[in-house]
């Protein structure tokens, strides 16, 4: 786009245009260099100041003619008052208390016009023709005609010469006063004249200020928004080169400058947008496939395996997504800060034996543990005299990356290339990422062999805690009744000898049982929804041996969701055990066992047989080791597990496994 604007050192933008648009400028009304709101508020200043002037002044005239018209009644008032004290002092006797209010009336009426009244209002003109005459008037009535009257008052014996002599200045005075009330009157027509002619400006003035008003507007605001307007139509037809005029330094001027940026900007963006376009289509296509290869990594990972498996099959999968051409992976042993060399790829025999274990400090492999972060090396870069044993092997350059998980530094895995690779941010995040992966997966794999471990100790416990309380209380049985043969042989007691072999084969027909039942309770596997048809197969199973009734009773009203396998499997043990318990103590005759699988899971087993004292086997201290095996297999599942007996009335044992401890199936 070619320069078609120049900017100012005060920041404002100036445009090139048209001699048409030139010569049009020119036309506009002044002040565009101004801002709008400055230009519009001094406008409306200006209007106001001059509407009150034009307001105050009209109200001024109206005001002063009123003021005049009540003069001019004032001063006719003086005829009327002058007339009525003549009547007054021609009668043959004059009251004084009349003729004295008569005066103070016509005093009181020249001192209001004197003064003026603004209530009334009253204002005599200021003219110098007016103000004579009143003096005129005021003087002739208070030199000759008051004069007279006071000596009316004051001399009544000289009363009919005063009266002749006011009767000879009555006609005077009242000429002077018609002489007053015409100037008053000529001044008023002429304050008439110049209020009639100031609304007639005002009028006038008033058209024209609308007509400069919309002129005004229209520069300032119509022709600019107008512009704007076009150049927004003109750009929406995909018209770039648009450009309105710049003509001043108002809000509008910034607005014009403003699009033509606008402008001269979308047209360099539409310029580039395909190739903006294909850039991000490939920075996208980039991002896309490191998260795929991302994801295939996690997705690889998180399957179950051996873990040497596993990083042969991370390793491959590195190798290919990067090109390189060989790599290794190694598991830091913490205790003497070694790399040992788990799987590899690409690599020689003779590389593979040395590098089998290396000091975490002794190769390149180490900085990535130290610093945290991906690793290049370029070995042409190297002098000459001194080359690594991957550089010897043929590789131009290495990538080291650490295996971690939650902060804890597991240990490292490397891509070797005999081209050198250039590692892109992308790349290096990715190539980063991977290893804490890997982290994980290694982790998950150590955690899943403690759980293995943790739970064999836990069945061999089991397992010896059950071999205790039956065979090995058996063997303990048959030891005693053998050292009993012993002794009856040496005294030659045959009936006891035959005895003691009935008690021999008794204990070994119930040893052969305690380790056939051991036998099939730990060789029980349960899948999801079969624990009521494993209780029924226990029971049966229970009856069979012992000749004991048993019921099971499920309530099924309940609806509460299947257990897990492995929580069936422990409530499975539990009922075991309490059946062996009964079996070997109780001497019952019937058991009963019920089932609820509602929101809480609830399982009981009672019997009927000879029962203990609780309380006071607890106070003893006394544990068998069944009841011990069935409060250690409830606490596993999170359930609560009751012991109620009472010597002769029988045992009933109590599961009860809320919601909130329920896993799901």
């Amino acid at each position: 786009m070619k320069a078609d604007a120049k900017y100012r050192a005060d920041g404002a933008t100036t445009r090139r245009v048209p001699k048409a648009l030139r010569a049009r400028d020119r036309l506009l009304p002044i002040g565009r260099n101004y801002k709008l709101g400055v230009r519009l508020v001094s406008v409306t200043i200006v209007g106001l100041v001059f509407g009150l002037t034009m307001v105050m002044g009209t109200l001024w005239l109206s005001w002063a003619l009123e003021g005049a018209a009540a003069a001019i009644n004032d001063t006719g008032s003086l005829r009327v008052q002058s007339v009525r004290l003549g009547l007054t002092v021609n009668q043959p006797v004059i009251d004084p208390r009349p003729l004295e209010q008569q005066v103070r009336a016509l005093n009181q009426t020249l001192d209001n016009l004197r003064r003026g009244d603004p209530q009334r209002p009253l204002r005599l003109p200021s003219g110098t023709a007016v103000q004579e005459q009143f003096e005129r008037v005021a003087t002739l009535w208070t030199d000759s005609l008051q004069t007279t009257l006071t000596m009316i008052l004051n001399q009544p014996s000289r009363s009919v010469e005063a009266s002749a002599a006011y009767l000879s200045v009555l006609p005077n005075f009242v000429r002077e006063a018609d002489r007053l009330v015409g100037l008053i009157e000529a001044e008023n027509a002429r304050d008439t004249a110049y209020l009639r002619a100031s609304q007639l400006a005002l009028i006038v003035l008033m058209l024209a200020g609308c007509v400069a008003l919309i002129y005004l507007l229209y520069g300032w605001v119509i022709r600019p928004v107008e512009a704007l307007r076009n150049g927004i139509a003109r750009m929406t037809t995909g018209n770039f080169d648009v450009a309105v005029p710049v003509e001043g330094r108002d809000e509008f001027g910034e607005l014009a400058a403003g699009f033509n940026d606008m402008a001269a900007q979308l047209k360099e963006l539409y310029g580039n947008l395909e190739a903006r376009v294909q850039q991000k289509t490939l920075l996208l296509a980039q991002r896309n496939r490191a998260l795929s290869t991302l994801y295939e990594f996690a997705a690889y990972l998180s399957q179950p395996g051996e873990l040497e498996d596993r990083c042969k099959g991370f390793l491959s999968r590195l190798i290919e997504h990067f090109g390189a051409d060989g790599g290794t992976v190694r598991i830091l042993d913490p205790r003497l800060n070694n790399l040992h060399l788990t799987v590899h790829q690409g690599l020689s025999p003779e590389f593979v034996q040395q590098e089998q274990c290396v000091h975490a400090g002794d190769c390149l492999c180490s900085e990535a543990l130290q610093q945290g972060e991906v690793r290049l090396h370029d070995f042409r870069k190297l002098t000459p005299e001194f080359r690594y044993l991957c550089h010897q092997e043929g590789f131009n350059s290495i990538a080291i990356a650490q295996i971690s998980n939650g902060g804890q530094t597991m240990g490292s895995y490397t891509l070797h290339f005999k081209t050198p690779h250039a590692f892109s941010t992308g790349d290096r995040r990715l190539f980063d990422s991977v290893g804490q992966h890997l982290g994980v997966a290694i982790e998950n794999q150590r955690l899943l062999a403690r759980t293995r471990e943790l739970a064999i100790a836990e069945e061999r416990n089991l397992v010896a805690q059950g071999l205790h309380d039956s065979i090995a209380q058996g063997l303990n049985f048959l030891k005693l009744q053998v050292q009993m043969l012993e002794d009856s042989l040496e005294r030659d007691a045959r009936d006891e000898v035959r005895e003691v072999i009935q008690m021999i084969e008794a204990g070994l027909r119930e040893s052969y049982d305690d380790v056939r039942e051991l036998l099939m309770n730990f060789r029980t596997k349960l899948d999801e929804g079969e624990l009521l048809d494993a209780l029924n197969n226990s029971a049966e199973r229970f009856r069979r041996q012992t000749g004991i009734g048993v019921s099971v009773d499920v309530d099924t009203r309940a609806s509460g969701a299947p257990l897990p396998a492995e929580q069936q499997l422990q409530l499975l043990f539990i009922v075991q055990e309490a059946l062996s318990n009964i079996r070997k103590h109780a001497h019952a005759q019937h058991v009963h066992i019920t089932v609820e699988n509602a929101d809480d899971f609830k399982l009981s087993v009672t019997d009927d047989g000879c029962g203990f004292n609780v309380s006071e086997s607890q106070a003893r201290k006394e544990t068998h080791v069944g009841l011990k095996i069935m409060h250690e297999r409830a606490a596993r599942l999170g359930a609560r597990l009751t012991v109620d007996s009472t010597p002769g009335l029988g045992t009933r044992i109590a599961l009860h496994l809320e919601q909130t401890a329920r896993a799901t199936a």
